[in-house]
């Protein structure tokens, strides 16, 4: 398991970047280079159930760590998802990398924001999370100061 870091300078407030970062119409938008229609759907409670799918309806199941809006929010991930909505947290596949952390922190920098990301991957998904972190940070820049 690696753990990789994304970090970026936004010239808006935390409450702005943070609801780029979360509002179901953004998240579409600053995601898609992780998969086409991604989308996330949560409880927003500590111990919940947060879900982040791929345009079929399929993908990870997590749970939020912590929360304190609009400075940070830590998700664990616990198993995958399947299109028809069964979950698994218990195959050895999944067991390898369950409890992984993936965490967003910003910081207010009086009327800037430093947004930091980090995720916990495999060796195997190092390329695909730079190419979706790098790309989707930006679209996170240009909403927030933007809109």
């Amino acid at each position: 398991m690696e753990t990789l870091s994304y970090e970026i300078e936004i010239n808006a407030s935390p409450q702005k970047v943070w609801n780029v970062l979360w509002d179901s119409d953004s998240y579409t938008e600053w995601t898609q280079f992780f998969g086409s229609g991604s989308k996330m759907k949560s409880d927003w409670k500590v111990g919940g159930k947060t879900y982040f799918l791929n345009g079929e309806g399929e993908g990870m199941v997590s749970t939020i760590d912590s929360i304190d809006e609009p400075n940070q929010i830590i998700f664990k991930h616990l198993g995958m998802v399947d299109k028809e909505g069964n979950e698994d947290t218990q195959s050895k596949e999944v067991m390898e990398w369950s409890g992984s952390f993936e965490k967003y922190i910003l910081v207010d920098l009086g009327g800037k924001t430093k947004l930091h990301a980090e995720v916990q991957t495999e060796k195997d998904w190092e390329a695909h999370m730079n190419t979706g972190f790098s790309k989707g940070l930006e679209v996170v820049k240009n909403l927030a100061e933007n809109k």
